[in-house]
């Protein structure tokens, strides 16, 4: 992991504020968490998946023992710290009871409810889509609308718990936990968090919209959605409002491709 960590290709702290995507990211190739994770598994390789599992658990102990024997910390003796724990545990619950985790909790909640209720529409729509498709009527184009439901609709899942999550931790570190005092270079991990929200609000209200194009016959049930996701989108913005300008390392920023 020490090895991997000094590749000057990495770009520091890049796996903090990104989607999780790594399919759809151009950054793997710099990212140290995508390296010890990049493996991919089928669902016959259960028992290698983990295996590795248990192999990067102990590869992390040690490197925690390391760096603690380092500092001259115990780990097996740390005091306990009830103020601290106190302090976290009402951060948790004033984020999960604030409006905007609120609002993402009810966005998850219509996302399931409307593709439970439309999985059968959808299923007559690629099945309508490929019998034009077999007797040669305007292929290219219908591919090409297949192709973006398609991507639109896994744009939507993949972003639709993702949202809450971010949101979950911006909340949780929305003010100053360790009593840092910040100066003009500080950036704080909330408005980092928020970005990532609001990064995946942006792609999901895209790519609603790319669905009512296509899907007219439930436009309205969209329209309802769309109205709930930008309204979560403002009140983010309103609530975090330098996480814009937040800059994430490596996605907003010109690197070099060493350091």
């Amino acid at each position: 992991m020490f090895k991997r960590a000094r590749n000057p290709k990495n770009i520091p702290g890049i796996y903090n504020y990104c989607d999780r995507w790594c399919e759809r990211c151009t950054f793997t190739g710099r990212c140290l968490n995508y390296d010890g994770n990049e493996k991919r598994y089928s669902e016959e390789d259960n028992n290698e998946f983990w295996e590795d599992i248990r192999k990067v658990f102990e590869e992390t102990k040690e490197m925690l023992q390391y760096i603690a024997e380092k500092e001259g910390i115990d780990l097996d003796n740390l005091p306990p710290d009830p103020e601290f724990e106190k302090k976290s545990e009402q951060r948790r619950e004033n984020a999960e009871n604030h409006k905007l985790s609120k609002m993402a909790e009810q966005y998850i909640e219509i996302v399931k409810a409307w593709f439970d209720s439309n999985n059968d529409m959808l299923q007559e729509k690629e099945n309508t889509f490929n019998q034009q498709i077999k007797i040669g009527l305007k292929q290219e184009e219908i591919e090409k609308t297949v192709k973006t439901i398609n991507d639109s609709i896994e744009v939507i899942r993949w972003y639709k718990p993702q949202i809450y999550v971010k949101l979950m931790r911006a909340l949780s570190n929305d003010d100053d936990l360790f009593d840092i005092e910040p100066d003009d270079e500080y950036q704080s991990d909330a408005d980092g968090s928020a970005k990532v929200a609001l990064l995946g609000m942006d792609r999901s209200i895209a790519a609603w919209g790319q669905l009512q194009n296509h899907l007219h016959e439930i436009s309205d049930e969209i329209i309802d959605i769309l109205v709930l996701l930008e309204k979560l989108r403002r009140n983010t913005e309103t609530h975090f409002p330098k996480a814009r300008s937040f800059v994430r390392p490596g996605f907003d920023e010109i690197l070099p491709l060493f350091r």
